[in-house]
């Protein structure tokens, strides 16, 4: 695989993600953000963030899918979520661990959660985006 994760000494150990992602990839691939919303665009998971995490990282993967690429080659998730507070991080977690249930994602990349005022619509809490390299 093209991605190596690791948690280095020195820096807190996270279950949520890995701390560094080391690419030997050859071919780069960008996600533009993925929301919680189906192929017909009705949103998925009003107001439970954790069901629109979990939706959202669905999204992703039928993204990276058009890429030939997987989770596995992903090197980076940056999540965006609106009003963000430390309180909020139960129902983030509980997301991303049902979705990588879901999906076999056996070792989160390195996130980084970054608190916005809004995102495109007033019902979407959270957007993802990722890049990814394939071997």
């Amino acid at each position: 695989m093209p991605i190596t994760l690791i948690n280095p000494e020195g820096l807190p150990s996270v279950d949520l993600y890995h701390q560094v992602a080391v690419a030997s990839g050859s071919r780069m691939v960008f996600l533009a953000g993925q929301v919680s919303v189906d192929t017909d665009g009705a949103v998925i998971g009003t107001g439970d963030l954790a069901a629109q995490v979990e939706q959202c990282f669905r999204n992703v993967a039928t993204a990276l899918a058009a890429a030939d690429a997987t989770f596995a080659d992903v090197a980076k998730l940056t999540v965006y979520l609106v009003d963000w507070t430390p309180d909020k991080m139960g129902a983030l977690a509980a997301g991303i661990s049902r979705a990588s249930a879901a999906l076999g994602i056996s070792a989160p990349p390195p996130l980084t959660g970054v608190g916005v005022a809004a995102l495109a619509g007033p019902e979407l809490l959270v957007e993802v985006e990722a890049t990814a390299v394939v071997g």
